[in-house]
């Protein structure tokens, strides 16, 4: 899925579906196949009006559905629409914008224009003014822009643009950075963009439950309370993210934001380091022995140790180095997918003594495997083939000493987005538990496991789901709490306040 359909999720508390993800593909495919059923009696499909036609029939579909606990059909709907006016991919969804704004009329549709400032000895509004030419020529007229600049807008900028746009003064809105992107709601708040949009979609007139109302208030109130306190905080934690994909750190955004949702809730600043795994290894201290120390200098003083997901057998051997240094040393250590069954392996070798423990995927000549294909999987497929989306987990009996299921309370069960397709070998199971890895969570016919974590650890815990993606900035993910709170010595306060229904820890003046 699109990276910023993530923030969106993050951001408004939501989980949305992957019908919300609209491509040029899924568009494409639903036409074809219409025309297939002769859904259009034999007519020559086109562009115009066919494909336009569906998306605009997609964009009034998904608007429906309902993507947060009321169950209630939204009353706005927010629509991305990506690229650059001008672009080839782009034309059609353009094209299908500007009819459904036509359609819907002015009163229902609202369109913000994002464009940038660029600075050059000055704050140049040139391509701005450019930019709202070529979308009004293609048939979308913008009713706010957002300017994006690094400092910022001067006033007289704001004027310019507003002058040569055509457009109201109040709403030409000034995004400039900010330390971090959870300010950007109060910047927004301070320009009084809910005011101006509410005017422009007559939003007073739609009748909202009480409760809604006052959600949402409470909602924001928490949003500002704790952006406004991770400013006033003052310890840094050290997170080493050791993963394969570092020099590419969107493969991790979901696991970044949900480590910076859980600094936020315990009052901490966050500090990710970031850890190429392959570096760890023995072959990195022979041909870069300067990487090789760096890398391992990271491991050592970091407050906790986190693995990430991936694919492939690349660094995989570094990745069980820092699990060992981290399960022998007491450091607090968080295993995501891979991490989790990196973690499985590792003391299947060096605690439970299974000879020659390995996967089927990274080691498939080892006596072994402790990991397996999934009995499902395509073994000669690798598209479409892995095990997806939100599956149930189970907390298993005598488990109630377990960390992690403390910060559950009472609730027997879990769940969680997978993206997987290998697991734990069902029958090592019992010899890995009778060596002292316990797997408190299992799936619902108790033959997949979940979640491992050792009892005698400050916090040990390997997941096979990837709970990242439920993470939100007012509800942090569990797993990632709890891990984030034992690496900063608050994990007793943080499990009583979660439990107590508080969005996060008071800062101590």
């Amino acid at each position: 899925m699109d990276l910023d359909l993530g923030n969106y999720e993050r951001y408004l508390l939501t989980s949305l579906t992957r019908e919300h993800n609209i491509t040029t593909g899924k568009i494409y495919q639903s036409v074809i196949e219409r025309e297939r059923r002769g859904d259009y009696l034999g007519k020559t499909v086109q562009v115009v009006p066919h494909i336009t036609n569906a998306i605009q029939d997609w964009i009034e579909r998904v608007a429906k559905i309902p993507v947060d606990e009321s169950g209630r059909e939204p009353d706005v709907c927010v629509i991305e629409l990506g690229g650059t006016v001008g672009d080839i991919e782009s034309g059609p969804f353009i094209h299908a914008v500007s009819q459904l704004q036509r359609r819907v009329g002015k009163d229902n549709f609202a369109h913000i224009f994002v464009s940038y400032i660029p600075i050059v000895g000055e704050q140049k509004t040139k391509p701005t003014q450019r930019a709202v030419g070529d979308s009004r020529s293609a048939g979308l007229d913008p009713d706010l822009i957002a300017c994006r600049c690094e400092q910022p807008l001067e006033d007289s900028t704001i004027q310019k643009i507003a002058n040569m746009c055509q457009v109201e003064k109040q709403k030409v809105i000034a995004v400039h950075n900010v330390s971090t992107t959870y300010h950007v709601p109060l910047l927004l708040s301070k320009q009084k963009i809910v005011e101006t949009l509410s005017g422009l979609l007559h939003l007073p007139s739609i009748v909202r439950p009480a409760e809604l109302i006052e959600r949402g208030s409470d909602m924001w109130k928490n949003w500002t309370n704790l952006t406004k306190g991770q400013d006033r905080a003052q310890d840094t934690v050290t997170i080493a993210l050791v993963g394969k994909y570092t020099s590419l750190p969107d493969a991790y955004t979901s696991v970044t934001k949900a480590l910076e949702h859980s600094a936020m809730f315990c009052r901490k600043k966050l500090e990710l380091v970031w850890v190429d795994s392959s570096h760890l290894e023995d072959e990195t201290k022979s041909n870069s022995p300067a990487e090789f120390h760096k890398a391992w200098h990271a491991v050592c003083t970091a407050n906790a140790i986190l693995v990430p997901g991936g694919f492939g057998v690349r660094g995989t051997a570094g990745m069980m180095k820092a699990i060992n240094w981290a399960r022998t040393n007491k450091i607090p250590y968080l295993g995501i997918c891979l991490g989790m069954q990196l973690a499985v392996i590792e003391y299947a070798s060096n605690v439970a003594k299974v000879e020659d423990a390995g996967s089927e995927e990274l080691h498939p000549d080892a006596k072994s495997h402790v990991i397996i294909y999934m009995p499902e999987v395509d073994k000669t497929k690798m598209g479409g083939t892995m095990r997806l989306g939100k599956h149930p987990c189970i907390f298993q009996k005598d488990t109630e000493w377990s960390k992690l299921r403390a910060l559950y309370g009472d609730a027997p069960q879990i769940e969680e987005r997978h993206r997987h397709r290998y697991e734990v070998n069902p029958t090592m199971i019992e010899q890995l538990e009778s060596a002292g890895l316990k797997f408190v969570g299992k799936d619902t016919k108790e033959e997949r496991m979940e979640i491992i974590e050792l009892r005698d650890h400050p916090w040990f815990v390997g997941v096979q789901a990837h709970p990242e993606f439920l993470s939100r900035v007012l509800t942090p993910s569990k797993f990632f709490l709890g891990f984030f709170a034992a690496a900063a010595g608050c994990l007793q306060e943080v499990t009583e306040a979660v439990n107590n229904g508080v969005a996060g820890l008071r800062i101590v003046d």
